[in-house]
């Protein structure tokens, strides 16, 4: 999966309570899926690995890979568990439910299998404030229906929380070298703002408020973005500059000044340096 498609959407949640015994036969899910044991004793098999969960089990199974569950035999286990794409698939034309799972893998269609998340992701982990997790998955608890004119103000609401919910997934699993620091996260959002309001302060003041050192957080910037600092800056500023030319008719001299170039000899330099054209070029060809 593209990154630039992820965009997270949760199709059915809720809560499961197994019979003692009880199995789910093997089966595929056609989305991935998330479970929480909140309570009891199970065994999970999937692809030739065996894990025994309990209450704050944690367990990732990717869209199409087969697994079973087969609850304790005196304390059986409770799921909290989500069915979700990791970018919307729409498969309401072949199946009657948005969260379908396949027992009979002879009528398996794998083009309506969810895509995979590009990063690994361990299948069984464990979470020490269960009660937190429980609370988390509360708030998207949603039936298996396709969204509709009477559901879609409620589906926004659900699909938010799924997404705060998904992030905090992902900060618990993924290794860190996955995940861009919180703290650069925080400070880009700021960093963006003094900038579109011309007010930027000087690198020492933003990484003086991290409490890290000017090397560390060049490493962290660069880590989390692809870029130093100043060059992130620099194709910031060209960005919204190439908005400028293409959507209105600015002078050239006006757009540098409205984007807080220090000049508009420097403005003309630096975008074709990043664009390869002048500014007069670029929109021209834009028109």
């Amino acid at each position: 999966m593209d990154l630039a498609d992820f965009h997270p959407y949760v199709y059915y949640a809720t809560q499961y309570h197994f019979s003692k015994g009880q199995t789910s036969n093997l089966r595929i899910c056609y989305t991935s899926s998330l479970y929480l044991i909140s309570e009891g004793k199970g065994t999970l098999h999937t692809l030739g690995r065996t894990y025994e969960t309990a209450p704050g089990s944690l367990v990732y199974i990717p869209a199409g890979q087969q697994h079973e569950w087969i609850a304790d035999e005196k304390n059986p286990m409770v799921h909290v568990c989500c069915y979700f794409d990791w970018s919307y698939i729409n498969r309401k034309t072949v199946f009657e439910w948005p969260s379908s799972i396949c027992y009979d893998f002879t009528q398996l269609r794998p083009s309506l299998i969810g895509p995979a998340f590009p990063y690994p992701i361990p299948e069984h982990s464990k979470v020490e404030t269960l009660r937190l997790w429980i609370e988390l998955f509360e708030l998207f608890y949603t039936s298996n229906e396709y969204t509709n004119e009477r559901t879609y103000i409620r589906s926004l609401k659900i699909q938010n929380h799924f997404q705060q919910f998904i992030e905090y997934f992902l900060n618990h699993v993924l290794n860190e070298e996955n995940i861009p620091d919180p703290r650069i996260n925080k400070l880009l959002a700021q960093m963006e703002q003094d900038l579109m309001h011309g007010c930027l302060e000087s690198l020492e003041i933003y990484y003086k408020e991290l409490r890290i050192s000017r090397g560390h957080f060049f490493e962290l910037f660069k880590k989390a973005t692809g870029f130093s600092p100043q060059q992130y800056i620099n194709h910031f500023r060209i960005r919204r500059a190439k908005d400028d030319l293409r959507f209105t008719n600015l002078s050239i001299t006006e757009i540098a000044e409205k984007n807080h170039f220090s000049s508009v000899h420097y403005f003309s330099r630096l975008f074709r340096k990043l664009t390869g054209q002048t500014p007069r070029e670029f929109r021209e060809a834009e028109q």
